[in-house]
Formats: structure tokens, sequence, C-alpha cells
């Protein structure tokens, strides 16, 4: 593989040695990246509360600012992709199986399990489940993937520098990264995309057997997940083999679609008006309570703080760690767009589809449980079949999420192989087929290994650690950002 570049292989042996560590001495593998992990959250707790804070107020005042009008690319360029498109590809690699999975999970989860403040099963732990949820999968996501994204893009596509996290950094290094400093940049965001996405793969695999054994009740086993992901395997390297244009953008707006249709019928079919009202009222709560929620802390109540450490100081790591992958992909189908359209569009339109999805899907699911259903009885891969079941058309409902999660497990992997490919030949926006479906079979390697040892949750510890450094690169490549686009600036005013 001639345009393979050192970042393929030097990643490619840690990943070996990772899974082969995981296979190995699993529960020694769990056990200390478990511990790592909880050290991170527990020291660096503040920390991404204030980095995810401070992205989201720094993304608001570069979309009011001057640097708003400059266009990711030629002044003459115009986007590649549809309105409709581009969103569709940018939500279906930034939540994709998420939204699914956890669609009905996470909202119950807090209202019946462990609410951050209120007690379980009360009005009040019902508007804070909500809000809660929008917080971890709205605003401060987008505008996080937001600044890595247009740091990348506008260094591809209007200084002409190669798709790697390591361009970003040229204003502040120079052409330090294009040596073993920059080598060391992709090798980490490589690392962290493969383990990401492989986890992903692993809980739709999940999903999709939870499924199919609710409704027909086929076996719970590892031997069928195999098969769904071997097959979906096939059906995602047939999108990436096709390019951006086809199968990509074609797999993204069905995903689109079939979202949409499996939300409308439950909006309809569910407790209708209390949706409706619920999503109004905590969704203003939510933008209301934005910036005290953003630097909360806990640091005087120690069962809170337990709280934000499982939930939004995991989030906050989790979604680092994905920066890289989903960033890139979002950065490379966003050429065209002028910076003020690029941000608007990347933070509220996912925000706002988000938190109506997650409002439907929790509401409801709250609401069954209110009325002595207890949902929570089922692992969180068969809650949303369960809720379905009490719903009328529940059998058809589920058939469509099954889809759902299928499609968006095939366009969050394809996608994934394309950044790969671009990240592992030195940045090209057209990297090859044979790369691209070398890093597919790597991927699903990875997630069915982790799957018959049980090491998803390691591997989920493993990226949360790795989201850490990351995080140091995030805040440089703002830096870097700021710089060039000052100098952008004046170099338009001449």
């Amino acid at each position: 593989m001639k345009k393979a570049s050192k970042v393929f292989y030097i990643t490619f042996a840690l990943i070996i040695l990772t899974v082969a560590f995981g296979v190995i001495a699993p529960e020694t593998f769990e056990s200390a990246s478990g511990s790592i992990r909880n050290y991170i959250n527990t020291a660096f707790g503040w920390y991404y509360l204030m980095i995810m804070g401070i992205l989201m107020i720094f993304v608001g005042i570069i979309i009011v600012s001057p640097y708003g009008k400059i266009r990711l690319g030629k002044d003459s360029d115009r986007p590649e992709f549809s309105t409709f498109s581009w969103i569709s590809m940018l939500f279906s690699a930034g939540m994709g199986i998420g939204l699914v999975f956890y669609g009905a999970s996470e909202p119950l989860s807090h209202f019946a399990v462990q609410p951050p403040t209120a007690e379980p099963g009360t009005d009040a732990a019902f508007k804070e489940s909500l809000q809660r949820t929008y917080f971890h999968w709205g605003i401060h996501i987008w505008t996080m993937y937001g600044m890595v994204a247009l740091s990348l893009a506008f260094f591809q596509f209007r200084k002409g520098e190669p798709a790697l996290i390591s361009s970003t950094l040229k204003p502040i290094f120079g052409d330090k990264m294009n040596g073993p400093l920059g080598t060391l940049v992709d090798v980490l965001a490589v690392f962290a995309t493969v383990f990401g996405v492989a986890t992903s793969l692993g809980f739709g695999a999940a999903q999709i057997n939870g499924g199919i054994a609710y409704l027909f009740g086929a076996p719970q086993e590892y031997w069928v997940q195999m098969i769904i992901i071997g097959v979906v395997t096939i059906l995602f390297i047939i999108s990436a083999w096709s390019g951006l244009n086809k199968g990509i953008k074609y797999l993204s707006n069905i995903n689109m679609i079939v979202a949409v249709v499996l939300l409308v019928l439950v909006l309809i079919l569910g407790p209708t008006l209390l949706i409706l009202n619920m999503f109004t009222e905590t969704f203003g709560e939510y933008i209301q309570n934005l910036i005290s929620m953003s630097f909360t802390s806990a640091p005087l109540d120690a069962e809170n703080r337990s709280w934000l450490d499982g939930w939004t100081i995991f989030y906050w790591a989790w979604w680092i760690s994905w920066a890289p992958f989903v960033s890139m992909f979002i950065a490379r189908i966003s050429k065209g767009r002028t910076i003020r359209e690029f941000l608007t569009g990347v933070v509220i339109a996912p925000t706002i589809f988000g938190s109506i999805w997650f409002a439907t899907f929790g509401t409801t699911a709250i609401n069954l449980q209110k009325s002595g259903i207890d949902l929570t009885a089922f692992p969180t891969e068969q809650t949303l079949f369960a809720m379905f079941n009490e719903l009328p058309f529940g059998f058809v409902m589920s058939i469509i999420a099954i889809l759902l999660v299928s499609t968006f497990f095939i366009t969050s992997a394809d996608s994934a192989t394309f950044v790969l490919g671009m990240q592992s030949t030195r940045g090209s926006l057209l990297p090859s087929n044979q790369i691209k479906i070398l890093w597919g079979v790597a991927q699903s390697m990875i997630a069915a290994i982790l799957l018959s040892v049980g090491g998803l949750a390691a591997v989920q510890n493993t990226i949360i650690i790795a989201a850490l450094p990351f995080s140091f690169v995030i805040i440089l490549m703002l830096f870097a950002l700021v710089k060039a686009l000052n100098l952008e600036l004046q170099m338009m005013k001449k």
C-alpha cells in the first residue's frame, strides 16, 4: 500500500497490542482502564466542564464576528451538497446509533433510577430528566464538533493543507507538524476514531440482536451478533466504496427520512399533548439554565458530584474522543459554506432535532413508567422495544427502529472508514478503496473480538482516557484557528 502513511502502520500496531491485551487479560484490562478513567473523571472533571463551556461561548462569538463571512474554500466555491443532505450526513455521523439506543432509556434512567437532584419518580425528576438529556446531546456536543470541524475545513479548503488534525496546528508549530510531533497528533486521532466507532458497532449489534430477540424470540447470543456485524460490514464497505456522493449521501438521506417517520409515529401514537407540553417547558428551561448547568461541578455535594462523574463528565470525555472522526467528516462535506452558515447549521439543526427526539421518546417511556409498566426491568438495548410494545402498531415501529439502527450502523461505519482513510493517507480527500476496506474490516473485527470477551466497557474506558490528551490538541487548534482567521481578515481588507 504505497499511499499509506506512517500513521497507518503505527496506529495499526497500537490497535493490535490493545486488542490483544483485552483478549488475553480482559479483567485486568477493564480494571486498569477503569481505574485510570475514574481518576481522570475525578481530577479533571472541572477541566472538561470548563473546556466544553468555553467552546460553546466561543462558537457564539465566532458566528456574530467578522470571521463569519469567510468562506470555507475559495470565494467562488459553493456547497457541494444540498442543505438537507449536508444536515443528514453530519447528523448520521454525529449521533447515529446513540439516538436510538438511548432515546427512551436515558430520560427514563434520570427519572426512575438516578435523577441528578430530584427524588426518583417525581414530577421534578420528570422535567429534570429531559433537561439533562438535552444537555448531554445538544449544544455542547455540536459546538465542540463545530469548532474542530471548522478548523479542519478552513485549513483544508481555504489554505490548501492536507486533511489532517496536525495540519491545523501549523500556525503555532510550523513545519514541526510535518515531523514526529504531527505524526503523534494524527496517531492519537486515528486511535480514538477506531475504538470509538468499534464501540458503537458493538452497541448497534447488541441493540439489533435485542430487538430481534424481543420481537421474535431469537437467541440473544454472541453468534447472532457476529452474523449482524458480518452482514452490516459488507453493506457499509459497499457504501464506502461508492463514495460520498452516492452511498454515504443516499444512506444518510434515508436515515433522516426513516428517523422522522419513526418520530412522527411515536408523537402521534404516544401521549401527544403531554409530549408537546413537556418539550415546550423543558427545552425552554434547558436554554434558560444552560450557563449554570455548563459550569456546575458540585464540589460540596458528594451525591450530585457522583452523578456528574457518571453522566456529564463521562459524556464530555466521550464526545471529545469522537471529535477527530465526526469533525473530520463534517469538515469534508462542508466545503463552500461560510463560517457563519457552517456553525449555525452544525449547532442549531442537530440540537433542535435531537431535543425533539428525546422529548418524544423520553416522555412516552416515562409516562408508561408512571402508569405502572416497569420499563427499567428491561436491559438498555430492549427498553425501546418494550416501550413500543405498549403502543398501537408497536410491532411496526419496532421493525422501523431495527431498520433505523441498521442504517445508522452502516452510515457511522462507512463515514468512519472514509475518515480513517483520509487520516492514514496523508490527508487525501479521496482515499483508496483498498485502505477504506481494510479499515472497515478492522473496525468490525475489533467490535467482534471485544464483544466475544465482554470488553466494550474497557474500550469505552480506553477512548475516554485518549480524550484527555486530545482535549489539549483542541485548545491548541482554537489558538491556531484564531491566529489564522485574523491573518485572513487582514488579507481580505487589502
